[in-house]
């Protein structure tokens, strides 16, 4: 997949495909484990919408992986649970799949509730709002690779939206207020455990690595080094510094 001679950004950027997910995570997280290697292929993802377009997918339909899958859209949930069934028949309740509009407040019992404790290899947050205090809160799970969505229009501050259990993205109003900047989600990894390894280069989705699991294979890059801006946001907004002009007068906190 890689070249020894390229810098570990371009090694994942060569490795970048689609299957199921949005963009090129399909082969960022295959790259990624093929280096560190699994458990019991286990894996938790909140904001699936149908669960046809998201992290976890490729490996739960084509390499057998389990775990939870969690939307607040009700029927985007039905949908994605009739899917399921055609595509696993009997092996469908490998996959727990969920109607919860997720908070700080609650996602430690969704997640215990759905069986799911300790140690698993991934987890996935794309929710387009509470991100950073989502993945701060969560402590029941121990996972080994993390996924999250980050706000390029943020840029290089350390900013994240403010803590509201009721937000709902609003696209229509404020298609720029989402989630958190690429540096805050880097401060709250460290807190963690976790080094970011790269980030997709749609400027989405940003890719950390458990401090204890990397065992050399993976060199720690900063928020400046991974980023990448989202191509489309520019097309449609302008750059990254007319999409922060944008937003800068909302409610952010900086972390």
């Amino acid at each position: 997949l890689a070249t020894p001679d390229v810098s570990q950004k371009t090694a994942f950027l060569n490795a970048e495909f689609k299957v199921y997910s949005k963009h090129g995570g399909d082969g960022i997280l295959a790259y990624i484990f093929s280096k560190i290697g699994t458990t019991d292929y286990s894996f938790v993802e909140i904001g699936v919408e149908n669960g046809r377009e998201c992290n976890t997918a490729n490996f739960t339909l084509n390499f057998g992986w389990k775990g939870l899958m969690i939307d607040a859209n009700k029927d985007w949930i039905e949908s994605a649970k009739k899917y399921y069934r055609e595509k696993l028949g009997d092996k469908a309740n490998r996959v727990e799949i969920s109607t919860c509009f997720v908070t700080a407040e609650n996602i430690n019992d969704e997640i215990s509730q759905n069986g799911i404790k300790g140690e698993i290899d991934l987890l996935s947050i794309d929710i387009d709002g509470n991100d950073y205090w989502i993945w701060k809160a969560s402590d029941v799970i121990n996972p080994r690779v993390v996924v999250m969505e980050y706000n390029a229009g943020l840029r290089h501050q350390s900013l994240a939206m403010k803590y509201n259990p009721r937000h709902r993205y609003q696209p229509e109003k404020n298609p720029l207020c989402y989630g958190a900047s690429l540096p805050a989600l880097v401060k709250l990894g460290k807190e963690k455990g976790y080094i970011l390894v790269t980030c997709d280069s749609y400027g989405l989705d940003a890719f950390f690595v458990r401090n204890d699991v990397t065992n050399g294979k993976f060199v720690e890059l900063s928020a400046k080094e991974a980023f990448y801006p989202n191509p489309y946001n520019i097309k449609k907004f302008g750059s990254t510094d007319d999409q922060f002009n944008q937003i800068k007068h909302l409610d952010l906190e900086e972390i």
